[in-house]
């Protein structure tokens, strides 16, 4: 027969839907618990428990300590042991005697004063406090500087600045500990400006962030006069290398691994007439992808002869069709093979941005099981700048 503490844990369960209907002013109350009935069968041979368990089951009932649950009961004329009272029904008549039965009656009135403060100020999160009671009960002390920064959402949906200088009475960490549920809320508030395909959360609601430098260096000694003051080896935020406009021809763009083992081939490139050179960022080549002034440059790609080396080159090729590879051919792997490593296996991809002969090479470097792999710093300095000066001439 249940117990105090089973009905206990049953009635838990309904908690965050009471949340929910109370904010709808919808009434949740009578509710029963269900329970198993006493069969006939039983009471013989457990009558003694029977009894023990209908005792505790009253003992923590309305009827005795005044809130809690109440208990109907059914007189039954059993044959072996004569008329006996069973309880047929258990239930909770009212919101009161359920909170003070679970001693629930700080929190729920807590809960319901911040979604009255919620809703007063911002009403249009009122079908999303019903649908994420918990996410409103998490978050019970911090709701006036929740509302505090969504009310500034939606007065400067698109703020760039860095988070630490919103303009708000509130710890300068604030939104920076609180993204996931300040996400959730600001995704319905200012939804139409919102950068849906980003989901880091400076770059999804347009707030400055601590962008990656991109470097490069300019290899025609005039272009770096006269656009940098003579600096030719620059580093420069991501959004601002999108608003360049370099007047070169050329751009080369070097692969960069975590070693940077191959910095001295992105610093000895030679000096080009009208060309430029990036040191490149691995699969992070995307953040290259929003800078349209390079669609009409030829851009030569350099990077390892191994699986990882033909992928980038066609995540590249697909932002930038017109880009060639350099020294990434049969006849440079050949020549230099006995420098090569065994790099890491590799899945079969179907690179479509690659030409008969990448693709042929890269088929063969994923079928070797070792030496498969040729690092571009290995390949001898005097043998580069001759590929080089063999692409610009």
């Amino acid at each position: 027969m249940i117990q105090p503490e089973e009905i206990k844990k049953k009635a838990l369960r309904w908690y965050l839907k009471i949340l929910s209907s109370s904010v709808q002013d919808i009434s949740f109350f009578p509710k029963e618990i269900q329970f198993r009935k006493i069969k006939a069968n039983e009471t013989l041979e457990n009558f003694s428990q029977i009894n023990e368990n209908i005792s505790k089951l009253r003992s923590g009932s309305k009827e005795e300590i005044g809130y809690g649950y109440s208990i109907e009961f059914t007189l039954k004329n059993d044959r072996k042991i004569g008329k006996q009272l069973f309880p047929t029904r258990i239930y909770f008549e009212t919101l009161d005697d359920y909170l003070k039965f679970l001693h629930k009656e700080k929190e729920y009135h807590s809960v319901m004063q911040a979604t009255q403060q919620i809703i007063d100020q911002i009403p249009q999160l009122k079908t999303w406090i019903v649908a994420n009671p918990q996410k409103v009960l998490d978050n019970l002390d911090k709701w006036d500087d929740l509302i505090k920064v969504c009310n500034y959402f939606i007065e400067h949906p698109k703020p760039n600045i860095f988070i630490r200088e919103l303009p708000l009475d509130i710890s300068t960490k604030f939104v920076e500990r609180n993204k996931n549920i300040l996400r959730n809320l600001l995704d319905i508030l200012v939804e139409e400006h919102i950068n849906s395909s980003e989901s880091e959360f400076e770059k999804r609601f347009n707030l400055k962030y601590n962008e990656p430098l991109i470097r490069l260096r300019i290899l025609d000694d005039e272009i770096a006069e006269n656009m940098f003051s003579g600096v030719n080896d620059l580093s420069i935020p991501q959004s601002q290398f999108d608003n360049l406009n370099i007047p070169c021809e050329k751009v080369f763009i070097l692969e960069n691994k975590t070693t940077y083992s191959n910095i001295f081939n992105f610093l000895t490139l030679p000096s080009l007439t009208k060309s430029i050179s990036i040191f490149g960022q691995g699969f992070a080549i995307n953040q290259l992808k929003n800078a349209k002034w390079l669609s009409d440059k030829q851009i030569i790609y350099w990077g390892d002869i191994d699986a990882h080396g033909f992928q980038i080159l066609s995540q590249l090729r697909g932002y930038f069709s017109q880009t060639r590879s350099c020294m990434m051919d049969l006849h440079t792997f050949t020549q230099f093979r006995d420098l090569a490593i065994t790099g890491p296996d590799t899945i079969m991809t179907d690179l479509e941005n690659l030409t008969d002969g990448e693709r042929e090479l890269f088929e063969l470097l994923v079928g070797l099981k070792k030496s498969n792999r040729l690092e571009q710093e290995k390949i001898p300095h005097v043998y580069a700048v001759g590929s080089i000066y063999e692409i610009v001439n």
